[in-house]
This record gives C-alpha cells, sequence and structure tokens, in this order.
C-alpha cells in the first residue's frame, strides 16, 4: 500500500470554517433586539417605514416579530401562519435575559424566575399597497 493520493483537504483556511461562515451567512435579529423593536414607539416606526426601493416589498410589508421584509401583503399573511413565526412568537414569550439576571445567577441576589410576555401577531392593515 502507499499513500493516498488525496492530500490537503482539511487545511486549508477557507474550508476550516465552512460550517460558521454559512451559519452567520442570514443572520438576523437576536430576541432581545427584537423585543426592543416591539416597544410601541419603535414598532409604529417600523411598521409604517418609507419606501425604500433597496428592500423587498419597498419596506412596505414587514413582520415584526421575525424581523423580515416580504414582496406582498399576500406573502406576509401567508407567513403568519407558517411555523417558522409562530415558534418565533414563541421564543419571544419569555421576557429578555438582562444584566440583573446574570448578577442574581452569579450569587448577587436571589433568583426571581423570567416573567412570561403576552405577544400576539401584528395587525395588518388592508389598504396597504
Amino acid at each position: 500500500m502507499g499513500k493516498s493520493k488525496q492530500v490537503g483537504n482539511h487545511k486549508s483556511d477557507k474550508k476550516k470554517n465552512i460550517a460558521k461562515t454559512w451559519k452567520t451567512k442570514r443572520r438576523t435579529k437576536d430576541l432581545d433586539q427584537i423585543h426592543v423593536d416591539m416597544i410601541p414607539t419603535n414598532a409604529a416606526k417600523l411598521l409604517k417605514q418609507d419606501v425604500d426601493y433597496d428592500v423587498a416589498g419597498c419596506a412596505q410589508h414587514y413582520c415584526l416579530h421575525c424581523a423580515r421584509y416580504f414582496v406582498d401583503l399576500k406573502t406576509l399573511k401567508e407567513h403568519f401562519k407558517t411555523k417558522v413565526h409562530k415558534k418565533r412568537l414563541k421564543q419571544l414569550r419569555e421576557e429578555p435575559y438582562t444584566q440583573a439576571e446574570a448578577e442574581r445567577a452569579a450569587g448577587m441576589g436571589s433568583y426571581i424566575p423570567p416573567k412570561k410576555v403576552e405577544v400576539h401577531t401584528q395587525q395588518v392593515e388592508e389598504d396597504m399597497q
């Protein structure tokens, strides 16, 4: 027998972190960032954006909970029925992690379990064009 003909498959820097590269390619907002967006003043700004031709659907059809833009109202309504959206709503029900909670976990206070937040699918205006 001899040495294998294939040499150097796993030593290339390009291929070293290929899984990490693919995972961060389509990264969206984290849950704590979405909780900040769900504050009524921020939510109103995001749902009533000016026309932006660089974004899908000219930034007129936005899912607040998933932080995604959609082409038209029909696809946005279909998205509300999907598992992805329902799973995100379930994840958002738990209050975001705070610095005070981290300190309590480190022993600087007594533990208080996170509160549940009531989250519902956003209302859609029919006259949106």
